[in-house]
């Protein structure tokens, strides 16, 4: 494949400096780097000759599909709504309400089929999206089944946890799903005043009961995504001592996401100030050291859906199967590329209209925003490395 499927990253760390290849983690000696902190060219050969940043593998065809748009929560702050609530409670009017039905699952597996057969990939991952999926847990049970006919190799779910009873986490898992994407918003008092159901009322104990619960019944793992916004910081370290007591960290990848966007009902962004890098990674620490997971940082990754244009490695798809280039613009109006039923629409057309993850943050400085993420994860490296928790590629010096 032409397109990079990843690029490395070099990072300063306490000892030297961390090389983040393709294949492999490296730790560097200040010689391999030059005064502009660039890698030395000869560096750079060498690596290669080694197969540090060798091409990547095949990926499987990356599918979101919005099984339902509508959501049964009512947060004020979603990238899906279209207003605030005009009554100051908590029912925003939203994108436009559609429901994934089994004739339409088959559609969009056709159109898919074909953009694998193009692309000569043979692996399939699903990533069930909303709204809230499991508002319609028979279009996500439809799109699973029928996925293991073009060859589903994966899947997992964004959810909000409210609605996950232990019988329907059976069922998906059965189907294929592995993992599930649910995200806190701070601490107990912080989350129930803001992730909240269209009624008004909280959702924290209801979340960790669920998980808990399809703990006990299945294997599925869990990606706890902490928004970190400069109103909840000060809670986060209540909350990882809170979501530890009530479900097995063992079986939970957490990790620590800035808000860098404002739009409605939200306009308080983390300041990425060099205390904030010390806090995520404490917070990250004390995750490690009470079980949770916690992901190694890695090259860069493009999103296989709105990195790459016509649907060559991955797609995005609503409910009645209109294609959008990024799950951030799936179901609002204007932003429709084309349909599973007739492909995209011209580049003529697409455009103005392709945008990739993150475009929300219209205002945040990218550049300041790399060398927030930069600091953090050289220090998490470095405590990995220390702590004895990374492999044996990660302890080698510049050859």
């Amino acid at each position: 494949m032409q397109d990079a499927l990843y690029v490395p990253r070099l990072l300063k760390g306490a000892r030297g400096w961390w090389y983040l290849g393709g294949h492999k983690l490296l730790l560097l000696g200040d010689a391999a780097v030059d005064s502009g902190g660039r890698l030395r060219s000869v560096v750079e050969h060498r690596l290669n000759a080694m197969g540090v940043n060798g091409p990547a593998p095949r990926p499987a065809y990356a599918l979101t599909v919005l099984t339902a748009s509508a959501c049964n929560l009512g947060c004020a702050y979603c990238f899906q709504n279209t207003a605030p609530d005009p009554t100051g409670g908590s029912r925003p009017p939203r994108i436009a309400t559609v429901s994934l039905d089994r004739r339409t699952a088959g559609r969009i597996l056709r159109f898919v089929s074909g953009k694998m057969a193009e692309s000569g990939l043979d692996k399939l991952d699903v990533h069930l999206f909303g709204g809230e999926p499991l508002l319609n847990p028979a279009g996500c049970r439809d799109l699973l089944e029928l996925a293991a006919d073009h060859g589903l190799s994966s899947a997992h779910m964004t959810s909000n946890g409210t609605l996950l009873t232990p019988e329907l986490a059976q069922e998906l898992a059965a189907l294929g799903l592995g993992s599930v994407q649910i995200t806190f918003d701070g601490n107990q008092i912080e989350h129930d005043q803001t992730r909240v159901r269209r009624s008004g009322t909280g959702t924290f104990d209801a979340i960790l009961s669920n998980i808990a619960a399809a703990n006990e019944v299945t294997s599925l793992r869990w990606d706890l995504r902490v928004n970190v916004s400069q109103r909840n910081r000060n809670g986060i370290p209540e909350l990882i001592e809170q979501i530890g007591r009530r479900v097995d960290p063992a079986r939970c990848n957490i990790y620590f996401a800035l808000i860098y966007d404002t739009g409605i009902g939200f306009d308080s962004t983390a300041e990425r100030e060099s205390e904030l890098i010390d806090e995520v990674v404490g917070w990250t620490v004390r995750a490690t050291e009470l079980g949770f997971q916690v992901s190694r940082p890695k090259p860069a990754r493009p999103c296989l859906s709105c990195g790459f244009r016509d649907g060559r490695l991955g797609a995005v798809v609503n409910a009645d199967g209109t294609l959008y280039s990024c799950w951030e613009s799936a179901g609002k109006p204007g932003w429709e590329i084309g349909s599973v039923d007739s492909g995209y629409l011209p580049a003529n057309q697409v455009d103005g209209r392709w945008v990739a993850c993150g475009y929300g943050a219209r205002n945040a400085d990218q550049s300041e925003i790399t060398r927030f993420s930069d600091a953090v994860d050289a220090r998490i490296l470095d405590y990995l490395h220390d702590m004895g928790r990374l492999d044996s590629t990660a302890g080698q010096s510049s050859p």
